[in-house]
């Protein structure tokens, strides 16, 4: 198994580089959205890789940290979903954005993916919903507040999300600008829709 490729980069098109590790030059499918993020031909490039192998053909896919490596296999798991499919969805989302389209059930993030129907995102939910450390992904921000059984924060969260949604931003959005607000034990639904929106906006 191939598990990175560190190297200079030798050319970049849609949906793919090569990568030029002394004289050998690997091509690497990446996610439309890592291409804005390429450094200039030449300079060195390292991504973390996932060797498809079919009966017919190898494919490399890259990203450019571990976290996405993860999250595309995680992906490719979900029966129905392959690497191209996985791809697309990274291409459009980032790993945590990913993770809170599965936590707020946003399946309509995760449609807006090319060759991603409504149907496939529900399954993509139900199948990671419980894969994903989103507990883990809670408690590094408001662990301290998780830990108190006497608090609100599953009702606070849920109805500060329920506000945003119905405001117009997406389950998503909504969700992600909620678990960025500091949590206390005192803080009240205003205060955290007034945080999320500074957050959202």
């Amino acid at each position: 198994m191939i598990r990175f490729v560190n190297g200079s980069l030798a050319a970049a098109g849609e949906g793919e580089v090569i990568i030029d590790t002394g004289g050998i030059g690997y091509a690497v499918n990446v996610p439309v959205s890592l291409m804005s993020e390429l450094p200039e031909l030449g300079e060195n490039l390292k991504l973390f890789t996932y060797l498809a192998v079919r009966e017919d053909a190898m494919q490399l896919f890259g990203f450019l940290s571990y976290d996405d490596l993860t999250m595309f296999k995680m992906l490719i798991a979900v029966n129905g979903i392959g690497p191209k499919a996985a791809l697309a969805i990274l291409g459009t989302m980032s790993s945590e954005d990913i993770c809170f389209a599965v936590m707020a059930e946003d399946a309509k993030s995760l449609s807006r993916a090319p060759g991603i129907g409504s149907k496939t995102a529900k399954k993509l939910i139900l199948e990671l919903k419980d894969k994903l450390d989103l507990a883990g992904m809670l408690e590094g921000k408001h662990g301290a507040v998780l830990e108190n059984e006497e608090n609100s924060f599953e009702g606070l969260v849920s109805d500060a999300v329920a506000a945003l949604v119905a405001l117009g931003f997406s389950k998503t959005d909504a969700s992600k600008a909620v678990h960025a607000v500091e949590f206390t034990e005192e803080i009240t639904v205003e205060e955290v829709l007034k945080q999320s929106l500074k957050n959202i906006m």
